[in-house]
C-alpha cells in the first residue's frame, strides 16, 4: 500500500484532530531481534467454538515459558499460548468461563467491546480473583450481538498494564450469520513485549509508565515477522487486533489489494480500500486482502502521540532508537497458480444512526495529567492521571443513566498526549471528530481523543443495567487513575 494522505485517513475515521501516535519508550528492534528474525510460518491461535449455543472453556492465567524468535521467553499467558485461545461464538450463545489465577498478583477478564451484562458473573471489572483462586464467568450475547472481531484481557485496576504486557490476551470472533465469501481467515494479534538478556520481563521505569510503555520487541500472534501464503486473486480476511498496552499502529501491506470492511463495531455498508490504517490500543479492524502475486510485508510506522513537554523535561512518545524505521510484522508470499474469481462482496446492513433518535442528556468529559503526586518531582514520583479532574475510586460512582436512553458526550483532551477512550459494553457513534462532522454512522469502542484536542460520541444505553467503567485505553495511564465509573438503572 502506498501512504495515505491525512483527508483520507480522516475519511475512514482511522484518526482524529491533531496528533495520532505511537511512540514509546522502549527500542523498535534491539540488533539481537534482527539476527534472530527466521520467520516461521504464521500460527494462529487455538480455536474454541461454541456448540449448540454454548461454549464452556476453562482459562489458566500463568507463567509460561515461549519461545521468540530464537530466544527462550518467561511470559504470562492464558491457558500456557502466547495469545490465549481464540473463541468463536454467535449471536445468542452463551459462553461460560471458569477462570483460575495462578499468578502472583490478583486478575480478572474483560470481554472487550462485547455487548454483554457488567454485572455479577458477567463483564464485571470489579470482579478481583485473588493469586490461587477461580472464578465462573457467564456471558449471554443478544441474539442480534453485532458480528466481529473483539478480543479478552486482565482489567483488575492497578495490574492491568503489566499483565497484557506480559502476554495475557486472546481474541473472540463473534459469526457473521452471512459472511463475506473468502478462501480463508487470518486472527493477527499484534502486540510488544520487553525482555532483559535473561529472557524475563523487563522492569518498567516511573517514566515508561507516564508516558504509556512499549515494549521493545513486536510480534504477531506471539511470533517474530512470520510468513504465510496464498495463490494470486484470491480474497483474505485479515482479523487485526492492536494488543499492544500503549503502542499506536499505522499499518500498510504494499503490493496488495486491501478493503477495510469493518472497524470496532459493525460492517461498513460497502467495503472501502484503504493504503494505510490508524490502530489505537485496543482497536481492531477487519480487511479483506486481495491477492496479487509477489511477496509483500505488512508494516507498522511510528505515529507521535505526543509529549510532556514542561511535565517531565519534554520527554515525548516516540523517544528511543530507531523509532522512526518501519517495524516488520508479517510477510506474505504470493504464488502460484491463479484463484478462480471470487463471488462479489454482498452489501452489508444499514447500520444504526443515532443522530436521527432524541438525546437525553448531554456531558462533556475532561481527560487531563497533572502535577506529580505528593507536590515534588523525584525518583518514583508518579504525574496524577484524571478524568474530570478526579483519579479513579471503585467505590465512587462518576455518572449515572437511563437505560434504554441515548446521550452525547463531548470528550475533551486537557493534556498534551493522545488518550483512546473506551467505554465497556455500550458502543460509541462517533458524530463530530476534530471540529468534522461524520457523514455516516462510525461505531466505535475505543476512540482516540487528539491532544488539547476533543470529540463528540453518542451512547444508546440499551438492554443491560449495572456498573461499569470508561478510560484511557493507554492501559499505564488507566493504571495510574485515567478511569472513571459508570451505573445505568
Amino acid at each position: 500500500m502506498s501512504p495515505m494522505t491525512r483527508r483520507q485517513l480522516l475519511a475512514l475515521g482511522a484518526v482524529g484532530a491533531g496528533s495520532v501516535a505511537v511512540g514509546g519508550t522502549g527500542l523498535w528492534w534491539t540488533s539481537r531481534d534482527k539476527e534472530t528474525l527466521g520467520g516461521g510460518r504464521l500460527v494462529q491461535p487455538e480455536v474454541l467454538a461454541s456448540r449448540d449455543g454454548v461454549l464452556d472453556l476453562a482459562l489458566e492465567a500463568a507463567p509460561t515459558r515461549v519461545r521468540i524468535g530464537a530466544r527462550e521467553a518467561n511470559v504470562h499467558a492464558f491457558n500456557g499460548s502466547l495469545p490465549g485461545p481464540t473463541l468463536r461464538v454467535r449471536g445468542g450463545d452463551t459462553v461460560r468461563v471458569a477462570m483460575t489465577n495462578s499468578l502472583d498478583t490478583p486478575t480478572n477478564i474483560h470481554v472487550h467491546g462485547l455487548h454483554v451484562s457488567p454485572e455479577d458473573n458477567g463483564d464485571n471489572p470489579f470482579v478481583t480473583v485473588e493469586s490461587g483462586e477461580s472464578f465462573d464467568y457467564e456471558y449471554v450475547l443478544p441474539q442480534d450481538h453485532p458480528p466481529g472481531t473483539y478480543w479478552y484481557h486482565p482489567h483488575n485496576h492497578g495490574h492491568v498494564a503489566d499483565q497484557v504486557a506480559a502476554g495475557l490476551y486472546g481474541a473472540i470472533v463473534v459469526e457473521d450469520p452471512d459472511p463475506v465469501p473468502v478462501a480463508r481467515e487470518r486472527v493477527l494479534i499484534v502486540s510488544d513485549i520487553a525482555l532483559d538478556d535473561s529472557g524475563n520481563l523487563a522492569e518498567v521505569t516511573a517514566p515508561q509508565r507516564m508516558l504509556g510503555r512499549e515494549g521493545e520487541t513486536v510480534l504477531v500472534n506471539g511470533q517474530l515477522r512470520p510468513g504465510a501464503s496464498a495463490a494470486p486473486g484470491e480474497r483474505e480476511l485479515w482479523r487485526v487486533v492492536n494488543a499492544c498496552p500503549s503502542r499506536y499502529l499505522r499499518l500498510s501491506l504494499d503490493g496488495q489489494g486491501v478493503r477495510l470492511l469493518r472497524r470496532d463495531v459493525g460492517r461498513l455498508p460497502e467495503p472501502v480500500d484503504v493504503t494505510e490504517l490508524i490502530l489505537a490500543p485496543g482497536n481492531r479492524v477487519e480487511l479483506l486482502v486481495d491477492t496479487r502475486e509477489g511477496t509483500s510485508t505488512l508494516r507498522t510506522i511510528s505515529v507521535e502521540r505526543g509529549n510532556m513537554d514542561g511535565m517531565m523535561g519534554g520527554a515525548r512518545s516516540g523517544d528511543g532508537p530507531d523509532n522512526d524505521e518501519p517495524i516488520d510484522l508479517l510477510v506474505l508470499e504470493v504464488a502460484g497458480d491463479p484463484a478462480e474469481e471470487v463471488r462479489s462482496v454482498p452489501a452489508g446492513p444499514t447500520l444504526r444512526d443515532l443522530r436521527d433518535e432524541p438525546v437525553e442528556a448531554r456531558r462533556t468529559i475532561d481527560f487531563a495529567m497533572g502535577g506529580m503526586r505528593g507536590g515534588m518531582r523525584g525518583p518514583g514520583q508518579m504525574m496524577s492521571f484524571t478524568i474530570d479532574g478526579r483519579e479513579f475510586d471503585a467505590e465512587r460512582t462518576d455518572q449515572r443513566v437511563r437505560v434504554d436512553t441515548v446521550e452525547e458526550w463531548t470528550l475533551t483532551n486537557s493534556s498534551p498526549m493522545d488518550h483512546p477512550m473506551h467505554l465497556h459494553v455500550w458502543p460509541m457513534q462517533v458524530v463530530v471528530d476534530g471540529g468534522r462532522e461524520i457523514s455516516g454512522p462510525r461505531w466505535q469502542d475505543v476512540v482516540n481523543i487528539p491532544a488539547f484536542g476533543e470529540v463528540t460520541v453518542r451512547v444508546a444505553f440499551d438492554d443491560f443495567g449495572g456498573r461499569t467503567v470508561y478510560h484511557c485505553h493507554i492501559l499505564d495511564h488507566e493504571d495510574l487513575g485515567m478511569m472513571g465509573t459508570l451505573e445505568a438503572r
